[in-house]
């Protein structure tokens, strides 16, 4: 049988990307994981992961939360290292 562990270990995002989109979504890890293998794969879906996790980060800050902001900055960061395309005005291959 297949764990969500699996299943987030086959996914193009980290376990800390897909934690923001399930966060940003409000949305179990193992539907947040699905979301975010679909938005890799469609055009302007990684842009929109982008938009998400900067969502993520003002809304932290707002929060004054700013140890929480400090992690999904090392986490975008992280996803931008990792997926250049999606960078907004970056052209798809």
């Amino acid at each position: 049988m297949i764990a969500l562990e699996d299943i987030e270990d086959m996914s193009a995002l980290s376990r800390d990307e897909i934690d923001a989109l399930a966060e940003h979504e409000h949305l179990n890890t193992f539907d947040a994981t699905l979301l975010g293998e679909y938005l890799m794969h469609v055009h302007s879906g990684p842009q929109k992961v982008h938009e998400m996790l900067c969502d993520d980060i003002r809304d932290a800050l707002r929060g004054d939360s700013l140890a929480h902001a400090r992690k999904l900055f090392a986490v975008l960061r992280q996803f931008l290292a990792d997926h250049p395309e999606a960078v907004r005005g970056a052209a798809r291959a």
